[in-house]
């Protein structure tokens, strides 16, 4: 066995490690999967999902892509490990994966 030094970055997670504290992120993943979803240029928000919004299955809105829906789904119920805020809205969205 081998000492590979500090752990720095481990399965998209950056860990920060200090004398007496250890810090985990994933701000390289959340900007990666914004890229790629399209919406690096959004506005940031304090709140994940507008206050009493209630989603249906039967829309009369265009369809989307299936694939990259339930890529980006996937995506952020990986996010969801350091950021248990978004909990909620990754699982009600989640909802809709089988006919976005």
């Amino acid at each position: 066995m081998s000492d590979l030094s500090a752990l720095s970055y481990y399965l998209g997670i950056e860990v920060r490690q200090g004398k007496v504290v250890l810090t985990l992120g994933q701000s390289a993943y959340a900007l990666k999967m914004l890229e790629q979803s399209g919406m690096a240029k959004c506005k940031p928000c304090v709140t994940p999902m507008e206050e009493r919004l209630k989603l249906t299955k039967a829309s009369n809105t265009t369809r989307v892509d299936a694939t990259l829906y339930q890529s980006i789904i996937g995506d952020l119920r990986y996010l969801v490990h350091i950021r248990p805020n978004i909990a909620f809205v990754v699982g009600y969205v989640s909802r809709f994966m089988e006919d976005p």
